[in-house]
């Protein structure tokens, strides 16, 4: 049994919740959710909290048992408070702007990048002495992918660290070439 599937996910006050067979739909003062789920999986609506547990005694039941109460769970935390990614531009004469629903990226190539954002994602752009881009939504699952594209078009470097890196990650840095007198 999984430790995560046991626990139910409570409602907090403003969310309303509708379950039509598999498919769940949340919406709260951030917004509205709406995912279908495993059909391995009994989802049980009270007024207070969703108890989630598997139908059968199979792997496959056990395996999405945690997994479909952690998506039901970012579903309501998605509506209440929403998620936050940051990404960190560092290179010299790299700039990032925002300019309503586009991301302007001039990061080292011929022609400036312009990234659509998706609806439901907001960005802003902190400039210090590094550039910070912080992706805001209700959607975990595309705020994740969001942040991944927008870091796919550079990633950092091992020698400089010169790219587009999440602030929480760390880079192993290489060290460079040596110059000096052979023996």
């Amino acid at each position: 049994m999984s430790r995560i599937g046991k626990k139910p996910v409570t409602i907090p006050a403003g969310v309303k919740i509708n379950l039509e067979g598999n498919t769940i739909k949340v919406t709260g003062p951030k917004g509205t959710l709406e995912k279908t789920l495993s059909d391995a999986i009994n989802i049980e609506l009270n007024d207070k909290d969703i108890k989630v547990s598997p139908k059968e005694d199979t792997k496959t039941s056990y395996q999405l048992y945690g997994l479909t109460r952690t998506l039901i769970d970012n579903m309501v935390v998605g509506v209440t408070k929403g998620f936050k990614k940051e990404l960190l531009v560092t290179g010299v004469g790299f700039k990032a702007d925002v300019k309503g629903n586009l991301l302007q990226l001039s990061i080292g190539f011929s022609h400036p990048i312009d990234f659509l954002l998706p609806q439901g994602i907001q960005a802003k752009v902190e400039k210090e002495k590094i550039i910070k881009i912080i992706l805001e939504g209700h959607d975990k699952e595309l705020l994740g992918l969001t942040a991944s594209r927008i870091k796919a078009y550079k990633q950092p470097e091992p020698y400089k660290g010169k790219g587009i890196q999440y602030t929480n990650e760390v880079i192993l840095r290489k060290a460079g070439k040596t110059t000096g007198k052979k023996k």
